[in-house]
């Protein structure tokens, strides 16, 4: 990553400049962070680079930052009046899109609303839920600010059927899917390097260790084997006093996490506010099946019996999609392809011009 926040991938071929398309992705969430908003947004720049697009991100690295409260890791940015709208102005991009709904989505939605730029956003997370799970706040009011934050865009993309559905239902407009995808190079299914000498069998979840993720669900399973934790957050420190007999890793990258991932026997997915789940099908590319909650996220990604197991009662999908084979996980796992959803996201910006005025509030 460059120090002005943009993300370059130096061996895909430069094409002539005329063939060049520039697109500006403006995101609150960017690394350091570990999320799927993250390596979502990291793996559309890296596909649409081949494709000729010039693509550069305005972060938060890009000014000062402070950490968001009872979140230290998420780090909300400070930008002074104009900053914004001068950057994206500078980048010369003919496309825009705004990802996040945090303090540099807000000014970036205001510049291109003020000066007639069309836009598309994309929705990630069901912050209404997220909200309400640590303040006293009513989902009513975050979600209408949700609804009022994407209401302006010419498009808002959305990761799965069912989270278009919910959205619908809520009031939101213009709606367009844009699914993920994943490395089936890097996460793939192999010898199980891990967990040796732990009583099998090995139940994994991979993620951010926080409420909204409904972990405790999980360790709470009266079942045989041994639970891994691999992520961190706000309850891990919690969690770890609750259940002393949990292996908590922490945060883990590259081979090491993909390794992880091809020695676990089940994956455990107990979140119910989840738009899509990254995690889901890096675990499925390594062929491990699934066991989660029908519920939006899972009921998109789980749709092969063969490749998991969705059920009110978590440990019942846990017992159940320990006796589904790997190589049902793993065909099911390259269904989702990053070329796909670039596709998608591709097909769905729009140019930056000026919109109709009865869009524009």
């Amino acid at each position: 990553m460059d120090r002005d926040g943009s993300y370059r991938t130096a061996a895909v071929p430069i094409a002539p400049r005329s063939a060049i398309t520039r697109l500006l992705i403006v995101t609150d969430a960017w690394h350091p962070q570990t999320n799927g908003v993250v390596r979502s947004l990291s793996a559309m720049g890296r596909e649409l680079r081949s494709r000729h697009f010039e693509v550069n991100y305005l972060t938060p690295s890009r000014f000062w930052t402070v950490p968001l409260p009872t979140y230290p890791e998420v780090r909300l940015s400070l930008t002074p009046p104009g900053a914004v709208a001068e950057q994206i102005a500078a980048s010369g991009a003919e496309h825009i899109h705004i990802a996040t709904e945090g303090p540099l989505g807000l000014q970036a939605r205001g510049a291109c609303l003020e000066r007639g730029w069309s836009f598309t956003t994309s929705f990630h997370t069901r912050f209404a839920e997220y909200v309400s799970a640590r303040v006293p706040v009513p989902t009513e009011w975050s979600w209408a600010y949700l609804r009022w934050f994407h209401a302006a865009a010419s498009r808002t993309l959305v990761p799965t059927p069912s989270m278009m559905a919910d959205l619908a239902g809520r009031g939101f407009t213009n709606l367009t899917l844009w699914s993920r995808g994943v490395d089936t190079e890097a996460f793939s299914p192999g010898e199980k390097s891990w967990f040796t000498g732990l009583a099998g069998p090995h139940m994994l979840y991979v993620g951010r260790v926080s409420t909204e993720k409904n972990i405790a669900a999980f360790l709470d399973l009266d079942i045989a084997g041994t639970k891994i934790v691999v992520g961190d957050g706000p309850q891990r420190a919690e969690l770890e006093q609750r259940f002393p007999d949990v292996l908590f890793l922490g945060y883990r990258h590259g081979d090491e996490l993909a390794a992880i991932y091809r020695s676990a026997d089940v994956f455990v997915f107990p979140s119910r506010t989840d738009t899509f789940g990254n995690v889901m099908i890096e675990a499925l590319a390594s062929g491990v099946p699934v066991a989660a909650h029908p519920v939006i996220g899972p009921i998109d990604v789980i749709t092969d019996p063969a490749a998991g197991v969705l059920d009110e009662d978590l440990k019942a999908a846990v017992v159940r999609a320990l006796a589904l084979s790997r190589t049902g996980a793993r065909r099911h796992a390259e269904g989702f392809t990053w070329a796909e959803s670039a596709s998608q996201f591709s097909n769905a910006l729009v140019d930056k011009v000026p919109m109709p005025k009865a869009q524009a509030v």
